[in-house]
């Protein structure tokens, strides 16, 4: 248990080593009723900072953990958390979240492991009802997951009756700080017992939260897993560099030619969190965006919606994004690269999680390559330089897709009665070529053909930038600046002459509501940006 003290000589340091063995759950000592929640689940064996953190927490000693997002904290705490409870003594678990999604997130998560022991989980935040949430409370809550804006209001106006936990988590405590609530946390930890045990979780560790972990904690053990990197090793993490006005054809096309289940694209502004919402859905992706100017009930729709596959792709500022911890995320976009390293962190972290692999692209133009160095020397990151590929590599690659389907392609009654009857007019083998070619034209891919700053140009830019020039940058007609040719060929997004084409199609394809129009296009014959999930 901890009191508002601190000894940093004598914190103990717990280091995860990559030889780690497998850790089954029962070993750990966990009562049955939580095991058995373990069990239903599909649980059987501990993540590396569950393995290392659960004998820690069940000591009762204080503790920091350094882990991605995705690795498993929140059963890291949990679990033994829920283990020591007094069931009988009001509530006994205090988490604090910084955001109202992932409150509910972790709420949601403790609930499913200590159901069945009876621990009651409530979660409070801002944007609901005071009444019904103390409500919950008074009912014998044993843990309360919250926001820090709500749960300090709640304190000082003395709304939680005999209000004293024994144990205090911070949840994301780095993600605190970014969004100001630090001051928040101080105040908070003036309201609870000084005798208690209290665990700090973070992705990284910058000044202030050491500075807090050493208010609040009294002898922490440290656990830590990223094995001298800050973000997830599982995450590929891959760069491409273009020109200012390629950003949303480079989008389309990476969405077009890699194996994309569900994705997050970060953008800076709520403004281009709206405009690339309805990019992507004129050409037919299933596209939400989620920012800060949205309604609670909005932006919980959104989430939900993510979460059971009904939107295939969030774009949202890093705000708003800020806590959502969704499994089965596989890409990651930057729109614009991060303001800072941090944020890269907590962007890329959306993927990769639960062991699961993932892809963090950021798009940078020349101007951005400087900063982008910086994000990857402070992180400590491999970042991979990759080319966007071509309309000819994309469609070459999806008439591969379409010969395999075609192969294992299951053969109706209907189909030969369809290819007896064009028998009559057509020969057999100009049926083939017919039939192919319009599943082709179905196929088509739009947009340039080349996106993105070849090879020769970028060594000539970066070796202007060492130089301190500006390395092909400027305006001009034809050599293509940094914010991109606004005439003849190349089409970019906002390209208005000459041939390229901008992400909302050309003009003989039609536009959003004609037939055929939009960068992809539905494959149905009603054209023209339909829902993705319907083109099969």
């Amino acid at each position: 248990m901890s009191q508002e003290t601190t000894n940093e000589n004598t914190e103990t340091t717990v280091e995860k080593t990559p030889e780690a063995p497998i850790v089954p759950f029962d070993s750990f000592g966990l009562n049955d009723d939580i095991l058995k929640s373990l069990h239903f689940a599909g649980f059987k064996a501990a993540s590396p900072i569950q393995a290392e953190a659960i004998p820690i927490i069940m000591s009762g000693k204080d503790m920091v953990g350094q882990a991605h997002t995705g690795t498993g904290k929140t059963a890291a705490f949990g679990l033994p958390l829920l283990n020591n409870m007094d069931m009988n003594n009001g509530v006994q678990v205090l988490v604090i979240t910084p955001t109202r999604e992932l409150a509910n997130q972790v709420g949601d998560e403790l609930y499913k492991y200590g159901r069945n022991m009876g621990a009651r989980t409530v979660t409070i935040y801002g944007g609901s009802s005071y009444n019904r949430q103390l409500d919950l409370i008074s009912r014998g809550a044993q843990v309360i997951v919250a926001t820090p804006g709500r749960l300090l209001d709640m304190l000082k106006r003395d709304m939680i009756k005999n209000f004293s936990p024994m144990s205090v988590v911070l949840d994301e405590a780095d993600e605190m700080l970014d969004m100001g609530f630090l001051d928040d946390i101080n105040e908070i930890f003036t309201y609870l017992p000084k005798e208690r045990q209290t665990l700090l979780f973070s992705a990284t560790m910058p000044n202030p939260i050491k500075r807090l972990a050493e208010r609040i904690l009294r002898d922490p053990a440290f656990v830590s897993i990223t094995k001298g990197e800050t973000t997830n090793t599982d995450i590929t993490q891959q760069y491409y560099v273009i020109d200012e006005n390629e950003r949303d054809d480079a989008v389309i096309r990476l969405l077009d030619a890699s194996d994309v289940s569900k994705s997050v694209i970060f953008c800076r502004t709520k403004k281009e969190v709206d405009r690339l919402s309805n990019v992507l859905g004129s050409v037919g992706y299933n596209a939400k965006g989620l920012h800060g100017d949205m309604e609670q009930r909005q932006r919980e729709t959104v989430i939900k919606g993510l979460k059971a596959g009904d939107v295939d792709i969030l774009i949202a500022t890093d705000v708003a994004a800020r806590g959502i911890h969704i499994d089965g995320i596989t890409h990651v976009f930057n729109y614009h690269i991060p303001f800072d390293p941090e944020s890269y962190v907590h962007r890329i972290g959306r993927t990769g999680r639960a062991g699961q692999k993932g892809v963090a692209i950021t798009l940078v133009t020349p101007m951005e390559f400087r900063e982008l160095q910086r994000i990857k020397a402070k992180v400590g990151t491999t970042m991979e330089h990759a080319y966007i590929p071509s309309k000819m590599d994309v469609q070459k690659s999806q008439l591969n897709e379409l010969v395999e389907k075609l192969e294992h392609q299951k053969v109706y009654d209907e189909a030969h009665n369809m290819i007896d009857a064009m028998r009559e007019d057509i020969d057999q083998e100009q049926i083939l070529y017919k039939l192919a070619s319009y599943i082709l034209t179905q196929q088509g891919v739009k947009g340039p053909m080349n996106i993105g700053i070849n090879p020769q140009r970028l060594e000539k830019i970066l070796a202007g930038l060492e130089r301190g020039g500006r390395g092909g940058g400027g305006r001009g007609r034809n050599g293509g600046g940094y914010r991109g040719n606004r005439g003849g060929g190349g089409g970019g997004n906002r390209n208005r002459s000459g041939g390229g084409g901008g992400y909302r199609g050309n003009r003989d394809g039609g536009s959003r509501d004609g037939g055929g129009g939009g960068y992809r296009g539905n494959r149905s014959s009603n054209g023209g940006g339909g829902n993705r999930s319907h083109r099969d």
